[in-house]
Parts: structure tokens; sequence; C-alpha cells
């Protein structure tokens, strides 16, 4: 499914989200960037959103990893476009097992992905695994908001909205329409927390964006 819509990929998560996930992106680099880190890890890049944007951080390497060809591809050639292909590089492989040797990367960030995993906490123990000691990760993710206003728009937005644009504009049928459960079933708050603890973790900690429907989760190893 992703290689398939990985052509107007970019276009609905600024259009689905009005922009605001931009804003959520924005936070997360600036948590990143107090840790000062040399070599960061992109999982799940995706078209390398979030990796473009860690340009801004002190990092002399970054790599993007992903299951989807298709979708580093449009993310190359972004990366290219912007004249950053010295520091960003893209390689094919799975969340859950991650192609890296142990202790290698500083920071670990996973935008909107991990809810994709198979086993989410296998893929925060294999993240575990490939950061130094002292590295940190920064899980950007949907939330299921309990309270007004998070609540009445995460369901109608996630339940009506995005599915039928994201169908429409992808050309998908399945594209979008897995979002509402997807978030609903995937633990948030102290549930994940715990998963990262669970996966080696602490100094955990949770912030919640824009009325809960994200939240930026952080834990070091």
């Amino acid at each position: 499914m992703f290689n398939n819509i990985s052509p107007s990929y970019d276009f609905l998560n600024r259009f689905l989200s009005m922009g605001v996930d931009t804003g959520w992106r924005k936070k997360t680099v600036n948590a990143v960037s107090e840790l000062m880190p040399k070599r960061i890890l992109d999982v799940a890049t995706g078209t390398g959103d979030l990796a473009i944007a860690m340009s801004r951080t002190t990092a002399t390497e970054i790599v993007g990893c992903d299951i989807s060809e298709g979708m580093m591809e449009v993310g190359r050639k972004k990366v290219a476009k912007k004249g950053l292909s010295n520091l960003i590089k893209f390689k094919l492989g799975d969340s859950e097992g991650l192609p890296f040797e142990d202790n290698s990367f500083d920071a670990a960030t996973i935008a909107f992905g991990i809810r994709n995993f198979q086993n989410p906490q296998q893929g925060l123990e294999d993240i575990y695994r490939v950061l130094r000691p002292g590295g940190k990760v920064f899980v950007l993710e949907f939330s299921n908001p309990e309270e007004f206003p998070g609540k009445q728009f995460f369901n109608f937005h996630f339940k009506f909205i995005m599915p039928f644009w994201g169908r429409l504009i992808s050309k998908d049928s399945s594209a979008y329409s897995y979002l509402p459960d997807s978030i609903r079933a995937f633990p948030h708050g102290k549930a994940f927390l715990d998963l990262m603890a669970a996966a080696g973790f602490h100094n955990n900690t949770a912030k919640k964006f824009t009325f809960g429907v994200a939240s930026l989760y952080i834990g070091e190893k």
C-alpha cells in the first residue's frame, strides 16, 4: 500500500492534517537538538520528512530506514533537491530487525510509523539495541484523545474526512481507511510508556500535542 500511495503521500499528509503535522515535527526536532547528536537513525522514514527536518540539528549523518522502497525513492529525490545527499542516506530494512550494528546511533526517531509495526515492542527493543548508551529514542505518534475538543475532532476527521480524501487522491481503496482503527488499537499514553520500559528504556516521558491528537514519547538507553 505504501509503495502505491508514495507519489501522493506528502501532499495528503499536509492536506489531511491541515499542516499541523509540520509543527509537530518541528517540536520533535527541537527535542532531539537538545541531545546534540552526531548520528541519527530515522526509523520508518517514509519519504524522509522527519529525516530532512533533522538536518537542522548538529547531526553529521542521518540514516532513514524503511520497508517501502517506493516511499524512500520519493525521499531520495527530495533530499537531492535540497542538496542534503551527503548528510541523509536511505537504507531498505525491516523496522523490527534493523540492519545496523549495536550501539551505533546517538538518537533514533520515528514519526507516525510505529503504529504500523506488527510487534511494536520488538521494534522498540531493536531500536534500543542500535542506540549507544545514553542515546535517546523520540517517537511521534497519533494518540486517541479522550477529552473535548480533541476527541470530537479525532472522531470526525479520522473516521470520515481522512479516509474519503485519502482514497480519492491516492487512488488506493485501502489507503487511510485503516487509520481510525489502528490509532484506537495502538497503546498510547501510559500504555506506550510501559512498552518503552519493557524494551529497556528509562527516564521515559510523554508530551501531548494539539489537544492530545498526537504525542511525543522520549526514552533513554
